[in-house]
């Protein structure tokens, strides 16, 4: 498997994707309600995912795909599974709020190789293929400082669409970061603030049970970066797709500044567990 082949081909199949939704976002977007959770979807999403489906199944065939819109395509315990995530951060386009990116994750065995994450608005992508470090559209590498942080960290936050707004763990669990952290964003786009949290724009991030089909491309990319990823537990954390949601809980920073923020989620009346 040529990696750097699929690095260029989901670049250009996000790159084209993001194209069509900023051409798309200022006009009529057809929103309607997608599950119980209070979640859209619009005419923009399907028309992304329908372009990068074919873009990545006309270069792979074989491949699996699991698309945030149509679900399972192809075997489903195949070798290599691409996740497509067509635009994350559909509510804030429902609002024109604009904060949205595309993300394209290729995986093996249940784990990112490759990801991708292209911001329509800002025109950058970044991409990072496992053990090759991360990358800027322009070809630099990405390398977030560490800073300090005298009035508290800027951190962000997500969580998984089944996790009820009364979860007790939820709810102890962002009053301690809030009452930490300086500022604490919520941008209903989790693969943005991955990116953010790569480029340094951001000193931590905090998932509960996060979406399958989000977490592989930023977190790949993030950890390509330097960033360190761990389990609210401390321990350690894989960016897969394929367990369960419990798995998909972690706290993300620049590997100085994760100490402090792990004791943080410590003293928030977290069990070990996630």
């Amino acid at each position: 498997m040529d990696l750097q082949h699929a690095r260029a081909v989901a670049v250009e199949a996000a790159e084209a994707a993001g194209r069509l939704i900023r051409s798309g976002a200022g006009g009529a977007l057809g929103v309607r309600a997608k599950g119980r959770s209070g979640d859209v979807v619009t005419d923009l999403d399907l028309a992304s995912e329908k372009l990068l489906l074919e873009r990545v199944l006309t270069a792979f065939p074989s491949h699996t795909v699991i698309a945030e819109e149509s679900g399972l395509l192809g075997a489903r315990d195949g070798e290599w599974t691409w996740l497509v995530d067509p635009l994350d951060g559909t509510n804030n386009v429902a609002i024109g709020l604009q904060a949205y990116v595309v993300g394209v994750a290729l995986c093996r065995g249940g784990r990112p190789v490759l990801g991708v994450v292209h911001d329509p608005v800002a025109g950058q992508t970044w991409s990072a293929v496992r053990g090759e470090g991360a990358l800027t559209s322009s070809g630099a590498r990405l390398a977030p400082p560490y800073h300090a942080t005298p009035h508290g960290p800027l951190l962000a936050w997500t969580q998984g669409y089944a996790v009820s707004r009364g979860d007790a763990a939820v709810l102890g669990l962002k009053a301690g970061l809030e009452g930490h952290a300086r500022r604490m964003l919520q941008l209903w786009a989790p693969l943005l603030q991955w990116a953010m949290l790569a480029r340094g724009d951001i000193d931590g991030f905090v998932g509960y049970r996060a979406e399958a089909v989000d977490l592989p491309a930023g977190a790949l990319i993030a950890r390509e970066a330097g960033i360190e990823i761990r389990a609210l537990d401390g321990g350690p954390f894989e960016e897969r797709f394929d367990g369960p949601a419990e798995d998909r809980s972690f706290v993300a920073a620049h590997p100085r500044a994760l100490p402090a923020l792990l004791d943080v989620v410590r003293r928030s009346g977290r069990a070990p567990t996630p």
